[in-house]
């Protein structure tokens, strides 16, 4: 069980370490300030999480584990985020979208976990709720934004979700680790669904055409697309190439 609580715990630092990472891409890039401000404040709420999860599972781990070395000292294959926050930023539509799928799982995710048997994880979740409700809101707007816009966006939105989506389903296979704690995330599917769907609706984009794709899995238990490799090429470089170094 401890095993199990230490993956799974690691799963939740790894989704918001390998997306913050992504998102950090845009700094200084942002379409407009305002919104180049908000996303960056978005990777910082995501880092933030991560650290505090990442500080629970080197409690966990125990020896000389520290949020440092799990999130720097690790193999791919170690890694156990999900393949959906590691794919390619593309343009804003891609990133805009990629944010509100994976924002609108972690809402009922961790609106689960407030519920659940573990207090620490229970207090992470609770505490990371009202960041994750604004990530939700502000991707909302955007994607409302472009899907309703001009023929440009429209299309670069269809785009985005029709590259997104077989990397959706991913998030309700429940990993072994996951079971092991009583945790089924297919039970979170409804709610997610009817958000996406009300939302893509309202933005004049249609899910039908995708319903029945094949779904991409293997992140929760280590097998990534390569594009975890060049993130953790950036991410780790500084520690790897320098052990221990201090500011």
């Amino acid at each position: 069980m401890q095993q199990a609580l230490l993956d799974y715990t690691l799963s939740l630092s790894d989704n918001a370490l390998i997306l913050g990472q992504r998102n950090a891409a845009w700094c200084g890039h942002g379409p407009i300030l305002e919104q180049d401000i908000a996303i960056t404040n978005i990777t910082l709420d995501l880092i933030g999480q991560s650290r505090i999860l990442y500080q629970y599972a080197a409690q966990l781990k125990g020896g000389d584990a520290t949020e440092d070395s799990l999130a720097f000292l690790r193999s791919e294959r170690e890694y156990k985020n999900c393949l959906l926050v590691e794919r390619p930023n593309g343009d804003w539509a891609q990133t805009i979208l990629r944010q509100f799928l994976f924002s609108c799982f972690q809402r009922e995710l961790y609106t689960q976990l407030t519920q659940g048997k573990d207090s620490t994880l229970a207090a992470i979740a609770t505490k990371s709720l009202k960041e994750v409700s604004y990530h939700c809101r502000w991707s909302r707007e955007w994607v409302l934004r472009l899907g309703d816009g001009t023929a440009e966006s429209h299309t670069r939105l269809v785009k985005a979700l029709e590259n997104l989506w077989p990397y959706t389903g991913e998030l309700f296979k429940g990993a072994d680790y996951e079971l092991a704690l009583g945790l089924d995330p297919a039970m979170l599917y409804t709610n997610w669904l009817s958000a996406v769907q009300s939302t893509l609706e309202e933005a004049t984009v249609s899910l039908a055409s995708l319903t029945s794709c094949f779904m991409q899995t293997g992140g929760k238990t280590g097998i990534h697309t390569e594009e975890l490799g060049f993130i953790l090429t950036d991410l780790q470089y500084m520690q790897r190439t320098y052990p221990s170094c201090d500011w």
